[in-house]
């Protein structure tokens, strides 16, 4: 199998292509690594392939806050220099600067 290299980092924030969210990066899979219900659950010609980075966010809209499981092709970067919302954020990540969130600890 081909390694994958992931186009986005932890604390990098990012927009959906598609859907009106947006969301700080805080964990990614080098291949799709959630359930077949899940991926069933998404129309079928709107089904991202499996063999790419999937990121997992802590993501906002303009009516909550949530997490949520993107495909990279799906992604792109966010360029508002505006920080994310997500009450969780400070769990895992020091203050927005620089367009982006420092890791506040290391992770495994």
């Amino acid at each position: 199998m081909a390694a994958t290299q992931a186009k986005y980092h932890l604390g990098q924030v990012v927009r959906h292509k598609k859907y009106p969210f947006r969301g700080v990066i805080f964990d990614v899979d080098p291949t799709f690594d959630n359930t077949d219900e899940w991926y069933e659950a998404i129309p079928e010609g709107s089904r991202p392939i499996k063999e790419q980075p999937f990121y997992h966010l802590l993501a906002e809209n303009e009516q909550s806050f949530y997490v949520a499981y993107v495909s990279e092709q799906n992604l792109i970067v966010d360029a508002s220099g505006e920080p994310v919302g997500h009450p969780d954020i400070p769990d895992l990540f020091g203050p927005f600067e620089n367009g982006q969130y420092p890791l506040y600890f290391n992770m495994n």
